[in-house]
C-alpha cells in the first residue's frame, strides 16, 4: 500500500525517536526525552516534525514497562514498593505518610496501559483497575476515595474547550470589573459555549486607582478563578499535563522532575525519574489520540453493519435523551474557535508560571514560543481510514461545521454539579463538594464500562438509574419511560464508541 507523505513523516519519526534521539540518562536503555532536543528539532526541521518525535516519545513510553533503576514504584515501607491500599500507617520519616508532594494513594503500577487497557489500549479499566485513596491520611478505609480508571482518548480538544471557555469567563470578568468601576456594584451571568456557571458580582472598593472585590458565592460549577478543569472525577486538573505528573507520581510512584527537582520525595534511592521533555511528549501522546466515533460513523464508513432497526433505534433514543432534559448536562457537542493545540498551552490559567518544584519552566526549555502543537482537525496519527480512490478519511481527526469551525462531540458541559447523596464521597477532603462531579463526558461510553467513579454500575442502566440531585428529574423520567424508550435511550449511548483502525487491514 503507498503511504501519504504524512503516513511517511509520522514512520521517519519513529525511526528517528528508536534510532537517533539522545540518551540523556540511559535508565536501562530507556530514551529520556529531552526538551532542549524537541526545541532543536522544531527550529531545525519545523513544527510538524517536532510534533511526530513527541507523538511518537509518549506512545512508547505510555507503554514502557517501568524498572525500580528507572525508579517506578515508592519507598512505601515494609521493603515494599506497591500498594493497592493507602497505607498513612507507615509513618516512618522516609515512609508512605512522609512521601512529598503528600501522597494520595499507590504506588500501583509499572506501566500506564496496565491500568488504562479497556476496551483498548489507551482506554479506561475495569473495577480492578480502580485506585484507592486516602488524600487526607485518614488511615481509616471508610474515608478512603475510589475511582475508576478513565479513558485518555482526544484529550487535547478537550483542554482546548476548556482554556477557550475560561478565555470567555475572563473577559465577562474584565467587563464586569469595568461596569463595578464605573457604577460602584455591578453583577454578569457568567456563560461559555452556552453554558450557564452562575452569577460573578463585583464591588469597587477603591477609586483611584480602581479596585474591586469579586464575590464568587454564586459562581457555579467552577472554581472561583473561572478556571474550567476539564480532567479528573472532580474536574481538578486545567491541564494534561497536571493530569499526567500526578498519576505519574500517585500511581505509578514516577516523580517528575518538574514536580520534584532534584529531590527523592518518594525515598526509592532515584531522582530525575520523568524529565520535562518525558511529560511533554506523554501530554502530547494524549493530546493527539484518535477521538471516540459512533458507530453510525463507523458504518457510514463500511467498517461496521447496522441494520435499519438499529440506526432506527440510536436516532430515536437521542431524541428521547434530550427529550429526558440528559443533554442538558451531556452536552452533546461544542464548537472550538481554534484547529490548534498547544503543548505548554499558551491560555493564562492552563501554563505553569511555575512548576510545582518552585522552578521557571523556561529554565527547563519549556517555552510557550517553542510549543509543540498541532491541527485538531487532521493532526491526529491514528485512525487515518484508506479510501477506494487512494485518500485518507480522517477519523481520529475532529469535524468541521459547515463554517469549518472544529466540533467536539464530547458530551459534556465541562461543570460541576451536584448528584446527591448516594454517589457522594464518604467526606468533602478534596474542598469540592462531597457530592460534586464533574459531568462524565458520554464520548466513547458504550466501550467504557464499568460506569460512575468508582465502577459501581454493571450497566449503562445502572448507571442512569444512580443518579440523584441535580440529575433526579432526569433520572425519574427514564425510569418512567416505557421500555422501548429505554432501550432506544441505550442504543444511543451504546452508539458511542472506542474504535481503532487496525494498521493490518491497510
Amino acid at each position: 500500500m503507498t503511504l501519504t507523505i504524512s503516513e511517511l513523516r509520522l514512520s521517519l519519526a519513529v525511526a528517528l525517536y528508536l534510532s537517533n534521539a539522545p540518551i540523556v540518562s540511559a535508565q536501562e536503555g530507556r530514551r529520556v526525552v529531552d526538551q532542549t532536543y524537541l526545541n532543536q528539532l522544531r527550529l531545525e526541521q519545523g513544527v510538524a516534525a517536532a510534533f511526530d518525535h513527541a507523538f511518537e516519545a509518549g506512545d512508547v513510553l505510555s507503554e514502557h514497562r517501568f524498572t525500580s533503576a528507572e525508579g517506578v514504584g515508592a519507598h512505601i515501607g515494609e521493603d515494599r514498593r506497591f500498594t493497592r491500599i493507602p497505607r498513612a500507617d507507615l509513618d516512618g520519616p522516609d515512609e508512605w505518610a512522609n512521601h512529598f508532594p503528600k501522597r494520595e494513594g499507590g504506588a500501583n503500577a509499572t506501566s500506564c496501559i496496565a491500568c488504562h487497557n479497556a476496551p483498548i489500549a489507551n482506554g479506561g479499566g475495569d473495577v480492578a483497575q480502580n485506585v484507592v485513596l486516602d488524600p487526607a491520611h485518614t488511615g481509616d478505609p471508610r474515608q478512603f476515595l475510589e475511582r475508576n480508571t478513565l479513558p485518555l482518548f482526544a484529550l487535547g480538544p478537550v483542554q482546548r474547550v476548556a482554556e477557550e471557555m475560561s478565555l470567555t469567563l475572563f473577559l465577562q470578568r474584565a467587563e464586569v470589573k469595568d461596569a463595578a468601576c464605573a457604577e460602584g456594584l455591578a453583577a454578569v451571568d457568567l456563560r461559555a459555549k452556552g453554558v450557564a456557571f452562575g452569577t460573578l458580582v463585583a464591588m469597587r472598593v477603591q477609586s483611584d486607582p480602581c479596585e474591586v472585590m469579586f464575590e464568587t458565592g454564586a459562581v457555579e460549577g467552577i472554581d472561583a478563578d473561572l478556571v474550567v478543569r476539564g480532567f479528573g472525577w472532580k474536574g481538578n486538573h486545567a491541564t494534561i499535563r497536571d493530569f499526567t505528573r500526578g498519576a505519574a507520581h500517585n500511581e505509578l510512584g514516577l516523580q517528575a522532575v518538574e514536580t520534584v527537582g532534584d529531590h527523592d520525595g518518594d525515598y526509592d534511592g532515584v531522582i530525575h525519574e520523568l524529565s520535562v521533555g518525558d511529560i511533554t511528549a506523554l501530554t502530547t501522546y494524549m493530546a493527539a489520540l484518535e477521538r471516540p466515533v459512533s458507530k453510525l460513523e463507523l458504518a457510514g464508513l463500511g467498517l461496521v453493519d447496522l441494520s435499519e432497526a438499529e440506526r432506527e433505534a440510536i436516532a430515536k433514543g437521542a431524541a428521547r435523551f434530550s427529550d429526558l432534559g440528559c443533554a442538558v448536562c451531556h452536552t452533546p457537542s461544542m464548537r472550538l474557535d481554534t484547529a490548534i493545540f498547544f503543548e505548554p498551552s499558551v491560555t493564562p490559567g492552563f501554563f505553569d508560571v511555575a512548576f510545582p518544584d518552585g522552578s521557571d519552566p523556561a529554565a527547563h526549555g519549556l517555552l510557550a514560543e517553542e510549543a509543540i502543537q498541532f491541527d485538531m482537525t487532521k493532526g491526529q496519527p491514528n485512525n487515518r481510514i484508506p479510501q477506494p480512490d487512494g485518500s485518507h478519511f480522517r477519523l481520529g481527526s475532529l469535524p468541521v461545521d459547515a463554517n469549518d469551525a472544529p466540533v467536539l462531540a464530547w458530551f459534556s458541559d465541562f461543570k460541576r454539579h451536584d448528584m446527591g447523596p448516594a454517589l457522594a464521597d464518604p467526606s468533602d477532603v478534596q474542598g469540592i463538594g462531597a457530592a460534586m462531579w464533574l459531568t462524565r463526558s458520554l464520548a466513547g461510553v458504550g466501550s467504557t464500562g464499568p460506569w460512575l467513579h468508582d465502577g459501581r454500575a454493571t450497566t449503562l442502566h445502572e448507571a442512569i438509574i444512580a443518579h440523584g440531585g441535580e440529575a433526579e428529574p432526569s433520572r425519574k423520567a427514564y425510569a418512567s419511560a416505557s421500555e422501548a424508550e429505554r432501550a432506544a435511550i441505550l442504543a444511543f449511548l451504546e452508539n458511542q464508541v472506542i474504535f481503532k483502525f487496525a494498521a493490518e487491514e491497510e
